[in-house]
């Protein structure tokens, strides 16, 4: 597949970003003791390894079979109650979440600049994995108790008020 320029150049920085992040994320896994986020960071790690190979299928241009993202595995089973981390792995889990998040916004963002479909929608799916990995991410950070503050009814009513003639018009 011959693909525009711009195509190329954002795959061609994503390449070098996830080769960074993989690193990052093995340094991770050898600071952290609790197993089931060692085994997170390890499915980051292999999801990331798979996106690198899909951009590297993408780009080649004797590439003849179709290109697929892999699926990430499902790991939900992997959150039963932690009972505790030490600062150390707070902290990494909180980094990991964060990187996740301005992954998957990378991705989208790169994906909206992107002329060929088929590598625009296999961007959009892998910021859907890096979404993905923020959330389970967030399940670890739940079990400590994480700030979100919410609206109240009234406040939410305003709202609904304010712009509900938007849908009539």
């Amino acid at each position: 597949m011959q693909l525009p320029a711009i195509d190329l150049g954002i795959m061609a920085e994503h390449l070098s970003t996830h080769e960074g992040l993989i690193n990052k994320l093995k340094v991770y896994y050898e600071l952290v003791n609790e197993p089931r986020i060692k085994r997170l960071i390890q499915v980051n790690i292999n999801m990331l390894r798979n996106h690198v190979v899909t951009m590297l299928q993408l780009i080649n241009p004797d590439q003849s079979r179709e290109v697929h993202l892999p699926e990430l595995p499902n790991i939900d089973t992997l959150f039963s109650p932690i009972v505790h981390l030490n600062e150390n792995e707070k902290d990494i889990t909180l980094e990991l979440r964060s990187t996740a998040k301005w992954m998957g916004m990378e991705n989208f963002n790169s994906a909206l600049m992107m002329k060929n479909n088929k590598v625009k929608n296999i961007h959009i799916m892998m910021a859907y994995q890096n979404v993905t990995m923020q959330s389970l991410y967030n399940k670890i950070e739940d079990i400590y108790g994480e700030f979100i503050p919410y609206s109240d009814a009234e406040l939410q009513r305003l709202t609904f008020k304010k712009y509900y003639h938007v849908q009539n018009e």
